[in-house]
């Protein structure tokens, strides 16, 4: 079947906000290719370009497609197939003021590094650092819909998503989100070739990709949902972003009792207790201007309830 593409040449925003003007309205149930560009709109492509400081207009988040029949109240289903890398190179680098080590006198800020793509010797292919060979595994940093009220940049996380930076948004992964405006408006960008949990320098290996996926609006949900979640199959995850890793980890926590409540019809205490025998606290990123973290249940004791 074919499917429609929407690219970052058609639009693409640099804030989430409240009211957002589609540049795509898909069926619900529709597949799509949504083709994004690195997070830094091409400018670094050598080891000499350096970053000097985080530019106001960062994080470039294709869209945002609007989904038939989405409504306050809703929940979008993103289907991730498949992410795929988009050019030859990612980079990976430091700004100042970015990053978890800023204080560290034997790091230079800013520094880059490119990353060249090798898709020869494998079908995953590798980006090269130093001579050392990294696996590609594609994943969208950013990925959100409208909010609540207020407007937040690509680079924040927050309730509608945003700059999650989380290691299992990628191909085999479908991720939920609450719907706060008419149509979702959901926005995707801020790609890497490769990262790490935790993010630790403030990127991964930046680049751009190409993204299959389906979008679905499930109508009241079983379970209201405040936040994004993620479903890998192998394991639901409750995703949860806070000024503090603590304020993270506790939402992550709270929001999954809610879904072991409903699935085993334990009460609040009983699921508190069981989430402590088979939760797993999980840190997605720790370098924005709010943390993200996760709370992983196996899927053999949970499943989505939408």
């Amino acid at each position: 079947m074919t499917r429609e593409t929407v690219s970052h040449r058609d639009g693409h925003v640099y804030e989430f906000g409240p009211e957002m003007d589609p540049v795509y309205e898909a069926a619900d149930g529709e597949s799509l290719t949504v083709e994004t560009i690195d997070s830094l709109n091409g400018e670094i492509q050598r080891d000499d370009d350096l970053l000097d400081a985080i530019p106001e207009e960062v994080n470039a988040a294709t869209g945002p497609i609007a989904v038939a029949g989405a409504s306050p109240g809703d929940v979008l289903a993103v289907e991730i197939e498949a992410v795929r890398v988009a050019e030859d190179r990612g980079r990976v680098l430091t700004a100042p003021g970015f990053g978890l080590l800023q204080d560290d006198p034997e790091i230079d800020h800013p520094a880059t590094r490119i990353t060249e793509v090798d898709t020869d010797e494998s079908e995953a292919g590798a980006v090269e650092f130093e001579g050392i060979d990294v696996p590609i595994e594609p994943v969208i940093g950013t990925i959100g819909v409208a909010t609540g009220g207020g407007t937040v940049s690509t680079l924040t996380p927050d309730d509608h998503g945003g700059n999650l930076d989380t290691t299992d948004v990628t191909g085999g992964t479908t991720i939920y989100f609450p719907v706060f405006q008419e149509g979702a408006m959901l926005a995707l960008g801020d790609a890497k070739a490769a990262m790490a949990d935790g993010e630790m320098c403030g990127t991964g290996a930046e680049i751009a990709v190409e993204v299959d996926a389906t979008f679905s609006v499930v109508e009241d949900p079983a379970v209201p949902l405040d936040r994004p979640l993620l479903d890998t199959g192998d394991a639901v995850k409750t995703l949860a972003s806070a000024e503090t890793l603590e304020g993270a980890v506790e939402l992550a926590n709270a929001d999954m009792l809610d879904l072991l409540a409903h699935h085993h019809g334990f009460s609040r205490t009983e699921a508190y207790l069981f989430s402590s025998l088979v939760g797993g606290l999980e840190i997605s990123q720790v370098v924005d201007p709010q943390v993200t973290a996760r709370n992983a249940v196996p899927s053999e004791y949970l499943s989505v309830p939408f």
